[in-house]
């Protein structure tokens, strides 16, 4: 069957009665969480992850599709209306964006973002469609030596991208790999880490690491450094854009999607990178009082970084659902939730889940659709939430957290896993290491030992099996790339200022 026929029956599941409403229930809960202060999308579907453990397949990820592109949606009110990023995408909507409300123009800095997010993500929602097959197709032909350098990238890549050190990277990534190991070895039947401790025995659940590192870590950092005044919320009236908008907007929504949409799709690419390069292009681009309104509250300034990363979520589903490769801490959480079903994203899961991973992808299209009909009405609501006292808000992230992953198993040893795991999140932030490896070394890990001990067996020992194929040679290249451009960068740097004047 052609892509666009697999997607129609996609449609064709996503528009039943049952799943249109958990699509509706997704978006709304990825909104409503990801608009509160510090809580980004990663966050909001960790932080929903275990909400879902009733739900059938197919109705749990269109649900968590919504809830994915709700987070992003959701994020910007934050960045415009507080000036408080729920993560680093939205450092650069924050920029302009509340310089905008500042100066009265908060309805229209809310509406260019949600419109751009709708354009942007339908487009790379169908951009996705097209990708995914022609990935899957190159993919079938990975052998157990392609999939072991393919996850080395995805260690070295997100581990030198995603934080300020190469150093901090790879030791977050340690973190990940080692709490990854806990249980019992699958090829030899030993016990590894378990301190004794037979509910152990099954290693950690991926569901208690994403929420300890990610909501619980984050809630106790962000709670410990709020100041006990009531923070200052813009008004919002009703969000409109006048024709004027609409001409400044147009165009940085479509260089965003083309910027956000490949680097989403690469691995360590992320969102953080197509921002920071749409905003500087709008700024180059702008000529007569858009230029002059940039770093005052320009609406180009927010149009095109918004459909920068919007889009790029969209290209971050195309490693994971056709590799299994995890490219965002969303990703990674997103990961986890195939893994709690039972699935493990890659060629397979297009051939044996067709129903549940088209159904996903049309439900994208449906979801950008009701988050617009959402955001713009509602944003004058969506307003009012940020107004939620912080104690209540972060003393009820915990309390959730802790009910969600009580109900895993029904053990007190789950929980206490979990408060170590989120005293761990919070020391990792305070000291600058990122979360996102660790959870990605922890959830790619075991399989990554796997795959290194199939090619082993297959090679009789020689370590050489691992680099005799042509696609895990390039990756292995691409891995030593990605880890040594940011030393190469700072030596390069630090060489200029030694020979400047």
């Amino acid at each position: 069957m052609t892509s666009f026929q697999l997607l129609l029956d996609g449609f064709a599941a996503a528009l039943t009665p049952v799943n249109l409403l958990y699509a509706l229930i997704g978006v709304t809960l990825g909104t409503l969480v990801g608009v509160l202060p510090g809580i980004g999308p990663a966050m909001t579907v960790a932080l929903l992850l275990p909400i879902t453990f009733t739900v059938p397949p197919a109705s749990a990820f269109i649900m968590f599709a919504g809830i994915y592109y709700g987070g992003m949606y959701g994020g910007s009110t934050t960045s415009i209306l507080l000036n408080t990023p729920g993560e680093s995408a939205s450092m650069i909507t924050a920029l302009e964006g509340n310089k905008m409300a500042r100066r009265g123009r908060a309805a229209q800095a809310l509406a260019t973002a949600a419109i751009g997010s709708f354009v942007a993500g339908t487009i790379a929602t169908a951009l996705l469609v097209v990708a995914a097959p022609a990935v899957v197709s190159f993919a079938i032909a990975f052998g157990p030596e392609d999939y072991f350098a393919l996850a080395v990238l995805a260690f070295t890549a997100v581990s030198s991208v995603l934080s300020r050190s190469v150093v901090r990277g790879l030791a977050s990534l340690g973190l990940g790999l080692a709490i990854g190991l806990i249980g019992i070895d699958q090829q030899t039947g030993q016990a590894r880490l378990t301190l004794g401790i037979p509910q152990l025995l099954d290693g950690i659940d991926v569901v208690i690491v994403a929420v300890g590192l990610f909501a619980v870590g984050e809630a106790l950092y962000v709670a410990s450094r709020l100041r006990h005044a009531t923070p200052e919320v813009v008004p919002v009236g009703r969000a409109w854009m006048g024709r004027t908008d609409w001409r400044r907007s147009w165009l940085p929504w479509l260089r965003g999607t083309a910027l956000g949409f490949p680097f989403g799709a690469l691995p360590g690419g992320g969102a953080e990178i197509p921002t920071f390069l749409s905003y500087a292009a709008e700024k180059r681009l702008a000529r007569g009082v858009a230029r002059e309104e940039f770093g005052k509250g320009a609406i180009e300034g927010v149009a095109g970084p918004e459909a920068a990363n919007n889009a790029s979520a969209a290209g971050t589903l195309v490693p994971l659902l056709t590799l299994g490769l995890p490219t965002s801490a969303t990703a990674a959480i997103l990961l986890a939730a195939f893994q709690q079903y039972g699935l493990q994203p890659g060629p397979q899961l297009f051939d044996h889940n067709p129903a549940l991973v088209w159904g996903m992808i049309a439900s994208l299209f449906i979801g950008n659709l009701m988050l617009l009909v959402l955001n713009l009405p509602l944003a004058p609501l969506w307003a009012r939430v940020l107004r939620i006292p912080r104690p209540y808000l972060y003393a009820g992230i915990v309390l959730f957290a802790a009910l969600g992953v009580y109900a895993l198993n029904g053990t007190v040893v789950d929980l206490f896993v979990l408060y170590v795991l989120g005293l761990l999140g919070y020391a990792m932030r305070r000291f600058g290491l990122p979360v996102a490896p660790a959870v990605i070394g922890m959830i790619l890990g075991p399989m990554a030992e796997i795959q290194l001990r199939r090619a082993l067996a297959i090679g009789a020992g020689d370590v050489s099996v691992l680099v005799r194929s042509p696609i895990a040679a390039v990756l292995l290249a691409l891995a030593a790339l990605a880890l040594l451009a940011p030393l190469l960068r700072k030596r390069t740097a630090t060489r200029r200022e030694k020979t400047a004047p």
